[in-house]
């Protein structure tokens, strides 16, 4: 069995958390994503401020709600509590890196 990377896990997140709006909306989404910022469901993951932006421009102060229902999507997938640094703020592309962080630190320490 092969281990998910990161960027899997994230992709799938996103994802779960879409899909939760009906498969449609979830597919007019990533339409408006890559029609309007040019950003592909693939391209995520190494996009993960302007996927935000994205989110923000189409969705006003609701895409905060998206960006709770993916970092608990996230969290489950990856299943440990995130190293926060404090002085970030909580803010959705920072819990992206800090549970990015979190998986590669715990990955690492399984390959040796």
């Amino acid at each position: 069995m092969t281990r998910k990377t990161f960027d899997q896990i994230l992709l799938e997140a996103v994802d779960e958390a879409l899909s939760s709006l009906g498969e449609s909306a979830k597919q007019s989404i990533y339409f408006h994503l890559q029609d309007k910022f040019k950003i592909s469901k693939d391209d995520i993951p190494k996009h993960i401020k302007e996927f935000a932006e994205g989110l923000e421009k189409i969705f006003g102060l609701g895409a905060r709600f998206l960006e709770i229902m993916i970092m608990k999507q996230l969290y489950a997938h990856i299943g440990q509590p995130l190293e926060w640094d404090e002085r970030e703020e909580f803010v959705f592309v920072n819990y992206v890196e800090a549970a990015r962080r979190s998986f590669q630190k715990v990955k690492a320490g399984q390959s040796v």
